[in-house]
């Protein structure tokens, strides 16, 4: 063999370093125009919204974006905002933990308790078929007009969604690597933490993050039919003195939470994760 030709073997390997850098400044910029993107395309919702606004269609129906800037911006100054934001984010946080914590407990029993599953498969999936807003009047009715029943709907909405996917991660774990681990000897608990648990982590967060908006949703509904504060309260408030741009104002500030809390709970998902190995 010539030795062009050899040389020529020798430069179809490269490099896998230069690859990788060039793939994740590729990556990093993608997200930066995507980011960008998305923020052009809210800046020309909110224009359209504008100048639709008075001229298209009556503000009294849709308000204005200079409007509903205008009043968040008479609420913060003053101060009350913050005490319905406080009010709705605790009662989510406490409605989302206690759904999460009993969905993922009960997820887990029945996923690794053939018995029982079969047991009670027809009553839970007949009370989950059940519309739980149609519940909050009686949850009002046991628990009173105060944080307790909004909590009590948050986390009944939350703890369906959560059980369906950790029940559905548990049952779908591979039977070959808890038969290995058998062999090697491994107990029940460490099956639990080593094998099921790792591997049912992407179902989990998945009914994590799809109950995470039915837990503030929850509460909404429960401040909007009995409370004097929170993001609901206000909504209704405005709703019923016909103010858009304070109904408006409160629905921002919702999806404004909702998106947060979205956040957050991916960057916990990302970091217990980080032990998986992701394809490039």
């Amino acid at each position: 063999m010539s030795e062009p030709a050899a040389l020529e073997g020798t430069k179809i390997q490269t490099s896998p370093v230069p690859l990788d850098r060039r793939g994740e400044g590729l990556s990093a910029i993608g997200t930066l125009a995507m980011a960008a993107l998305q923020a052009a395309f809210g800046l020309l919702l909110l224009l359209i919204w504008q100048l639709a606004s008075g001229t298209l269609v009556d503000p009294f129906f849709v308000s204005s974006p200079s409007a509903v800037i205008a009043r968040l911006w008479a609420w913060t100054r003053d101060g009350s905002i913050f005490i319905h934001v406080w009010a709705t984010v605790y009662a989510t946080f406490l409605g989302f933990v206690i759904g999460a914590v009993l969905g993922v407990f009960g997820g887990i029993w029945l996923g690794l308790s053939p018995f029982f599953s079969r047991l009670l498969s027809p009553y839970i999936w007949a009370f989950n078929a059940l519309p739980k807003v149609a519940l909050a009047p009686l949850l009002i009715l046991w628990f009173g007009l105060g944080i307790q029943s909004k909590v009590a709907l948050s986390a009944v909405l939350v703890v369906f969604l959560v059980f369906v996917n950790t029940f559905s991660g548990v049952r779908e774990v591979d039977q070959d690597l808890i038969d290995g681990v058998r062999l090697m000897k491994a107990k029940r608990h460490q099956i639990l933490t080593k094998v099921i648990l790792p591997s049912a982590t992407s179902w989990i967060f998945v009914g994590l993050k799809t109950a995470l908006p039915y837990a503030l949703i929850g509460v909404i509904i429960g401040e909007m039919i009995a409370s004097n504060k929170g993001l609901g309260y206000l909504v209704q408030r405005a709703g019923s003195e016909f103010d858009t741009a304070g109904a408006f104002a409160a629905l921002a500030v919702i999806a404004l939470i909702a998106v947060v809390l979205n956040e957050l709970v991916q960057a916990i998902q990302t970091r217990l994760e980080r032990w998986k190995i992701v394809s490039r």
